[in-house]
């Protein structure tokens, strides 16, 4: 058994690629981009490096931009399951949304996936951000930003007690005495909150796992609270070390603060690697993709993270700085602050600050040699910034190709990652606990809360 502290990868999944034109570089074909088996075959790929999980992101709403970027969403559960049936221990990380989902039926698509794959399953909990997905769901505006996350505590708090509903043992299948499940294991949660209004229990056994890993995607000052309280990995996107450390820092520090075991919390920020064989081979392939951009695509990227609108005959000049509008809930977000942070630290021109969001939507990008990609993974693992990261390849499948046959090999000769899965379960590989299940009225048969075989 390994002793030794050891990195956490994710393959975060996007269609084409992290790239903003990855979808028109000759090493990616869009045919594939819905062809579920170009996506088994990749996690088929990240399994053989024995990566944690595969993770895919989803939002309810059509991009804008979708016009220049392969910006549609595939469901992720249907997306998933088909990923569980090709492979055998990779874990997998789905997103939904706190605001425009059910508990209930979330709790079940969790559940169901959990058992599905013996035990893979993670839920990336997100408030969605996008504004346009209000009037898919009968809403005329999207909630703010602290309503957003006062449902998402409760939600979560729903569906952790739906999943605890059944405890262990409550599925019996006693072919002698004819009693399939203990009723008397099996619990209401008869919840009723601000938001939200759940009867329960839920119609499905309590899972592999005990309940799915926790997954959590957001650095604003709610964001942190709300991973202090329930995350068990934790998503972000940081340009330096420093920044990457003070998160880092804050999260564990939070967590121990709520009497949390702060080494059951895992940072996993993203990282776009340019590998090349040189490093002046990494800078022309990063260039190569750069040029493939398109400014009408930036720019409507830049007006919706920072406020401003650019023109193309703007590119060369510098970013005006004064423009940039910080007041109201843009100015509350995480990657808001990020990109004014690349602006005011390094002053780029418009166009060298598109090409900057280009590689990874504000992730950390990273180019060089395989020894020098390996290197700045490990000075952030091993400085207090980093527990592991999201992997997000330029290109897909190339860019990942590159990363597992060249980079892997590294980490695991500096002793930094695994060789082998030494479990089954995505809980078993970030080294989480299997929870124990809560406490809730137990339903008892003859009541209407009894649970029924239904046709």
């Amino acid at each position: 058994m390994t002793t030794r502290r050891q990195l956490h990868l994710n393959l975060f999944v996007y269609p084409g690629g992290h790239h903003e034109a990855a979808w028109r570089h000759h090493g990616t074909d869009p045919s594939r981009i819905l062809d579920i088996r170009f996506y088994q075959d990749l996690a088929r790929a990240a399994e053989r490096a024995t990566f944690d999980a595969v993770f895919l992101a989803d939002g309810p709403s059509l991009a804008d931009n979708v016009r220049y970027a392969s910006r549609f969403r595939l469901e992720p559960f249907t997306w998933l399951s088909a990923i569980a049936a090709a492979t055998e221990r990779i874990g997998l990380i789905a997103t939904a949304s706190t605001t425009y989902t059910e508990p209930y039926n979330l709790a079940r698509l969790f559940a169901s996936l959990d058992h599905l794959s013996g035990g893979r399953a993670g839920w990336n909990i997100v408030t969605t951000g996008a504004p346009q997905a209000a009037q898919n769901f009968g809403l005329d505006a999207h909630p703010v930003h602290a309503e957003r996350y006062d449902r998402a505590r409760e939600f979560v708090d729903v569906v952790t007690k739906l999943w605890d509903s059944w405890e262990d043992g409550a599925l019996v299948a006693d072919q002698k005495t004819g009693v399939f499940a203990d009723t008397d294991r099996i619990r209401a949660i008869d919840h009723k909150g601000r938001h939200l209004k759940v009867r329960g229990p839920l119609n499905t056994p309590r899972t592999p796992q005990g309940r799915p890993v926790y997954v959590q995607a957001g650095s604003s000052r709610d964001g942190r609270a709300f991973a202090a309280r329930f995350a068990e990995a934790v998503f972000t996107a940081h340009q330096t070390l420093r920044s990457g450390q003070e998160f880092y820092a804050d999260i564990k520090a939070r967590t121990a603060t709520l009497g949390r075991d702060p080494d059951r919390v895992l940072v996993l920020p993203g990282i776009s690697p340019f590998i090349g064989s040189t490093e002046a081979e990494a800078r022309a392939l990063h260039e190569e993709f750069d040029e493939l951009t398109q400014p009408e695509y930036s720019l409507d990227l830049l007006h919706r993270l920072l406020g401003i609108e650019l023109r193309a005959d703007q590119l060369d000049g510098p970013v005006p700085r004064e423009l940039i509008e910080t007041r109201g809930e843009r100015g509350n977000g995480s990657r808001f602050q990020l990109v004014l942070d690349i602006i005011d630290r390094e002053q780029p021109t418009v166009r060298g600050l598109l090409h900057r969001l280009a590689g990874a939507r504000g992730h950390r990008v990273v180019t060089g040699t395989p020894e020098q990609v390996a290197d700045e993974i490990q000075e952030w693992f091993e400085h207090g910034a980093a527990d592991g990261f999201n992997i997000m390849p330029p290109w897909l499948p190339g860019g990942f190709d590159l990363f597992a046959d060249q980079v892997v090999p590294i980490l695991r000769e500096r002793g930094l990652f695994r060789t082998a899965y030494e479990g089954a379960t995505l809980r078993d590989h970030y080294g989480l606990p299997r929870p124990a299940g809560g406490h809730a009225a137990p339903i008892t048969p003859n009541t209407p809360n009894t649970p029924k075989e239904h046709a």
